[in-house]
């Protein structure tokens, strides 16, 4: 039989806002950095993961996976900036994604 571990010490995180400090309590904080990470984590993790099967891409140069990274946000980008000039009518990056080309990006870019 194994003895329990002792606990380590406690986990410290560290994060910047421009929140004062005495304008929430420390679980309002605390929710604040939950929701905003699970934003990022649910949004735009995902939405590359789905869209572009991010998480297959077995890229091993790193200045390659970094170009690569950088094209799927811009494409991000380009679609929620159509999608809120109302420019687009696809229902999806994915479906929105299926009808670009280089050259349609770049008189996006252009506008």
């Amino acid at each position: 039989m194994n003895p329990a571990k002792p606990p380590g010490p406690p986990e410290v995180g560290y994060h910047v806002s421009s929140i004062a400090l005495e304008a929430l309590s420390d679980e309002e904080i605390s929710q604040l950095i939950c929701d905003h990470w699970s934003a990022i984590e649910n949004g735009v993790h995902y939405r590359r993961d789905v869209s572009f099967q991010e998480d297959q891409c077995r890229v091993k140069d790193r200045v390659g996976a970094e170009m690569l990274a950088a094209m799927r946000n811009l494409a991000v980008g380009l679609y929620e900036l159509e999608l809120e000039r109302g420019r687009t009518q696809a229902d999806s990056l994915r479906n929105w994604m299926k009808g670009q080309t280089f050259s349609n990006a770049h008189q996006m870019l252009r506008r």
